[in-house]
């Protein structure tokens, strides 16, 4: 009879576990949201550290960044609900501090490399980011951000 309680508790215990691990991994819709989160908050701090030096259509980066991010902003917006549901669900204390954490995080990230770089090396290899996007439609730029590369994982695993 022991043995059958250490074992119901011992199953308890992993069913438990299991669930707090699935309720932090992302649905594969919540890790394209992030990415997308991070697509825009990287073309953002490119269009910012590139906006004298480069251009997209004419257009000085930043300018047209801008006109993509409104362009697409009921995507942003989308993709933004998707991560402060994520967030409410799994507890968090302020979704949308978190939100604002992983837009900081992933900004920082990228500013690390324009703060290594010359400007106009760093322009050079990310400029072509703000140009390929300035011409995306809405479907192409959900694939995109659907497309997981082992480089940038998102932050959270996928559920499986």
């Amino acid at each position: 009879m022991i043995r059958f309680v250490f074992t119901v508790l011992a199953v308890l215990a992993f069913s438990a576990s299991a669930a707090v691990a699935a309720s932090s991994c992302y649905t594969k819709a919540e890790a394209e949201a992030e990415q997308g989160i991070r697509i825009q908050s990287e073309l953002m701090v490119i269009g910012l550290n590139c906006q004298h030096v480069a251009t997209a259509g004419r257009k000085n980066l930043y300018a047209a960044y801008r006109e993509f991010s409104a362009q697409h902003s009921y995507l942003f917006a989308e993709y933004e609900d998707r991560l402060l549901n994520y967030y409410k669900r799994t507890g968090a204390g302020n979704p949308e501090a978190q939100l604002n954490t992983m837009r900081t995080v992933v900004a920082n990230r990228i500013s690390l490399d324009a703060a290594k770089m010359r400007p106009d090396i760093f322009c050079y290899y990310y400029a072509p980011r703000i140009q390929k996007a300035s011409v995306m439609n809405g479907q192409t730029l959900r694939q995109w951000a659907a497309t997981f590369y082992p480089s940038h994982p998102a932050s959270r695993p996928v559920c499986q």
